[in-house]
């Protein structure tokens, strides 16, 4: 089954049991995706709507962070639930040993040697890993592996 599918049954199911908080950031995912095919006039793949789900997730971490530092811990705790609903839908993430790996593969394939191939690097890796694994932490490893 699709990602997507998988998204639109979940939506019937919450709407079977009238679970609304959870219906609103579902259908907020929907429209997201829609949004997304709308504007490049095609059908996204399960690896386009991970990306789609990653922004969204990125921007109500964003939020939590205001909403906090605002002292209104309500809106902080919506903001938390549609996260946790959203990472449902992600891929499981790599760990840092299976990063340190990937890295350390990529700098063989490219025989990269210094800071100034960090770019290359990126490059080889970003494809990989988009998705799988948090690119801060990529891009922290491959900065350890780079100058160390």
């Amino acid at each position: 089954m699709s990602l997507k599918a998988r998204i639109s049954d979940d939506m019937k199911t919450a709407m079977k049991a009238k679970e609304t908080a959870r219906l609103g950031a579902i259908r907020l995912l929907l429209a997201a995706i829609k949004q997304k095919e709308v504007d490049e006039r095609s059908e996204l793949d399960d690896a386009a709507i991970s990306a789609v789900i990653e922004k969204l997730v990125k921007q109500r971490k964003d939020s939590v962070t205001q909403y906090e530092a605002a002292g209104r811990p309500e809106l902080a705790a919506a903001e938390k639930f549609e996260i946790d609903v959203l990472s449902a839908y992600l891929p499981e993430k790599m760990g840092s040993d299976e990063i340190a790996a990937a890295v350390a593969a990529a700098v063989a394939q490219t025989g990269a040697a210094g800071p100034a191939d960090m770019g290359k690097l990126m490059a080889v890796l970003k494809p990989q890993l988009a998705g799988k694994a948090d690119m801060g932490e990529v891009s922290k490893q491959v900065k350890a592996a780079l100058n160390g």
